[in-house]
């Protein structure tokens, strides 16, 4: 399967979406537990949101769960397609 057929399926897209979420949650959770000792979700949020950040915030965790979703996703339905052809 070639890039551009890949791309262009509604799974891989889902896929991609779906990573990418878990991918936020994940690490969100798992900073603030490092950062803060525990689940301090308004404080975690507070400070990375106040004094204008918040643009820069949400534009972070976008691109960084689409990275995440993507690249992964590109992996495995790449692996599949290999799989695949071999049988």
């Amino acid at each position: 399967m070639k890039f551009k057929e890949m791309i262009s399926k509604k799974a891989f897209w889902k896929s991609v979406l779906f990573l990418g979420l878990g991918f936020l949650i994940v690490y969100d959770i798992v900073s603030m537990l490092f950062e803060y000792g525990g689940f301090h979700f308004k404080a975690y949020f507070t400070e990375r949101t106040e004094n204008g950040k918040l643009f820069r915030f949400i534009l972070g965790q976008f691109f960084a769960a689409f990275a995440y979703g993507f690249i992964i996703s590109f992996g495995q339905f790449r692996g599949k397609n290999k799989k695949d052809s071999k049988s």
